[in-house]
Order: structure tokens, then sequence, then C-alpha cells
């Protein structure tokens, strides 16, 4: 059983160092800048991450040979996707979703450093009922 607490404590420290990230280097570079300060922020934190993780999805049991890269794996429940976007469109959360999905991680957090307030989005995935959730339980999305 996930303890709903500590994910949400989690991406709190996650969210801190996207913010800080976001405050040093401002908006409208490219999504590379701020992925690599990204890295340099949880390093120097000390999140526990991995970067542009690879993995191959399934199909009836059978891995594909088409592999995905999530851009940050955190604290090993936390998938961070980057964009640097005019503004967050439905394919970015479905990118987001389904990694959550097909990875069966529990929390989910879409960031678009481009603006000059960063946009963050953040979700969790009952993996029982195979929904994407809000920060406040409320339904956004039935896989």
């Amino acid at each position: 059983m996930i303890n709903i607490t500590k994910l949400k404590s989690h991406m709190y420290d996650v969210v801190g160092a996207i913010h800080e990230v976001h405050s040093e280097l401002g908006a409208g570079l490219n999504e590379s800048c701020y992925q690599e300060g990204f890295e340099m922020e949880l390093t120097e934190q000390g999140i526990p991450f991995l970067r542009e993780m690879s993995f191959y999805p399934k199909y009836h049991g059978r891995q594909m040979s088409t592999h995905f890269r999530i851009d940050f794996l955190c604290k090993n429940n936390i998938i961070v996707e980057c964009k640097s976007v005019s503004e967050l469109i439905p394919v970015h959360r479905a990118q987001l979703f389904n990694y959550m999905r097909l990875l069966r991680k529990p929390c989910g957090i879409l960031v678009n450093f481009a603006p000059k307030f960063a946009t963050i989005e953040r979700y969790l995935f009952d993996t029982e009922d195979e929904n994407i959730m809000g920060m406040d339980g409320s339904v956004i999305h039935r896989l």
C-alpha cells in the first residue's frame, strides 16, 4: 500500500527543485537547458533520480522493441515530464498519463518552464481503478 502523505511530501520536494531551477534560469529557454538545470538541482538537494530512463512497453505480456524515454523518475515513484512550450496541451498530459500507467508509477508531474511563472501540474495514478486523479482526489482522466 502506498502512503499518500509520503508521496505528497516527495512531490513537494521535487516541485521545490522545479521552482529553484525556474527561479535561477528564468523563462523562455529550451527544454534541454531546464532538464540539465533540474538534474543539477536534484543532485544538489540529494533527491534520488534517473534521467532519460528508457522502458519498453508490453503487448499481450510480451515486451515490444519500441521504447519510450521519460525525462526523470524521482524517488522511484514520481515521473517528471519537462516542457518548454507556449502552453501545455492535452497531448502533453496524455504522454505523462500513459507513462504513469505503463510504468505503474503513482505520481506524475508535468512542468512547463517557458512561461514567466512555471506551470506545474501534479497527478496521482490509482492503479486499482486505472484513474488519473488531481491532488484533491478528483478523477481527472479514466484510462
